[in-house]
């Protein structure tokens, strides 16, 4: 079998794990399994004794310390599913090697390009060797190309027992791309003090803050009857729900904000003349922000229900995560170390913010204070997405120097 981050990034990409935000099960589908027990064989065979898969699929293992003095025991994590956003199944991965350039079409679907105005981080891909799907499908880089970066760095690191590091954990979850990729985790299992999520995008990057997120749910109780009969009485729920997204502010959604702009999204929208619902989600980076977004949404149902005096709704707003800085500033070896592990890695370090979350967002609250490394894939959630192989091999070399980073420093 071989094992260059490269090859294990290609054999886990062909396994479909795709999550289902309808589902109430964890896993919230089976065949996030069948990649877990590829891992697990694959990280027992390196020489991991405890990697194992558990009820809830998530996988679990351990890089004993080779050193004579406490360490803290840092985790490096990533998520086996890929998002619903798009199609997972048949996954058919291309490389082309030695990029000279220019925009990429893919085979699969002539329609598909990665055109470089849109994605400039090619630019900086000259002469390297690009990987794509070919059009029909997500790629899987968010996060199989995590996965393959930490199970090579463990291999590495196993592999070179003069490195000198402290315990390792290694944790990878399911479920991420639906908001629930550590609701099962046993933290006292784990045993880690401080992790990193190895999700993230471009090369060199380190990012100790995401948004703070929210989501809402409103439902809406019209009156149904019989549209031969329904002037003056008929209450139509459909047509309230889309005078409620008409009536949405613009200038606040994700396709019009950047940088730190919050937003207001909806997220999915079903019904009958009876009763409809809408799905929304909320994200600012703080928390005054998330509020006054959820008030500024409440508002509008609530004004457009003033015409329809016979039908109800309900407003139903649910905590999802919060900006993981609130609680990384408390810690800051944690971003320090990751900066001089990017360095000593031949990278310039950028830290920055994500228009999103992780699991280290949810993973920091529940007491595991976690930052986000780069994992080098981009366009994720999309039939564009890719990354590089030498991308790759720089997070594995992070990931390495990071480890001997917390011994030095302990």
């Amino acid at each position: 079998m071989t094992d260059t981050v490269t090859d294990r990034f290609l054999r886990y990409v062909v396994v479909d794990t795709q999550s289902d935000p309808t589902s109430a099960t964890q896993p919230s589908t089976a065949k996030q399994r069948n990649l877990g027990r590829i891992l697990v064989e694959e990280l027992l065979a390196i020489g991991l004794g405890d990697a194992h898969l558990d009820e809830h699929g998530y996988v679990y293992a351990t890089i004993p310390s080779n050193v004579d003095k406490p360490v803290p025991v840092i985790c490096f994590c990533s998520h086996m599913d890929t998002a619903p956003d798009f199609t997972g199944t048949n996954v058919k991965p291309q490389i082309l090697h030695d990029y000279s350039g220019g925009d990429i079409r893919l085979s699969g679907n002539l329609q598909q390009v990665i055109r470089v105005d849109e994605h400039p981080a090619l630019r900086d891909q000259i002469g390297n060797d690009i990987i794509t799907s070919d059009g029909t499908t997500l790629l899987g880089a968010d996060d199989k190309a995590g996965l393959a970066e930490i199970v090579a760095a463990a291999k590495y690191l196993v592999d070179n027992p003069d490195i000198r590091h402290g315990t390792i954990k290694l944790l990878f979850t399911t479920d991420e791309e639906i908001g629930r990729g550590v609701d099962k985790v046993d933290l006292k299992k784990l045993g880690a003090q401080f992790a990193y999520t190895v999700d993230g995008e471009t090369a060199g990057h380190i990012e100790d803050e995401t948004f703070s997120a929210d989501s809402v749910e409103v439902v809406i109780h019209g009156v149904a009857i019989h549209p031969g009969f329904a002037k003056g009485k008929m209450e139509n729920a459909i047509r309230i729900a889309g005078a409620i997204i008409d009536k949405l502010p613009k200038d606040i959604a994700p396709e019009t904000t950047d940088g730190r702009d919050g937003f207001i999204h909806p997220t999915g929208i079903s019904g009958s003349m009876e009763k409809a619902s809408l799905g929304f989600i909320i994200r600012d980076f703080g928390e005054p922000g998330l509020a006054d977004k959820e008030t500024r949404l409440e508002a509008i149902v609530k004004d457009v229900m003033t015409a329809y005096p016979g039908s109800s709704h309900t407003f139903t707003v649910r905590h999802q995560y919060r900006n993981m800085k609130t609680i990384l500033d408390r810690y800051p070896e944690i971003v320090e170390n990751a900066v001089e592990a990017i360095r000593r890695a031949g990278m310039t370090p950028v830290r920055g913010s994500i228009r999103g979350g992780t699991d280290g967002s949810r993973l920091s609250f529940m007491g595991l204070p976690c930052a986000n490394i780069f994992a080098g894939g981009h366009a994720f959630h999309s039939p564009l997405e890719w990354v590089s192989r030498q991308d790759m091999e720089r997070a594995v070399k992070t990931l390495v120097e990071l480890t001997k980073v917390w011994a030095e420093r302990s």
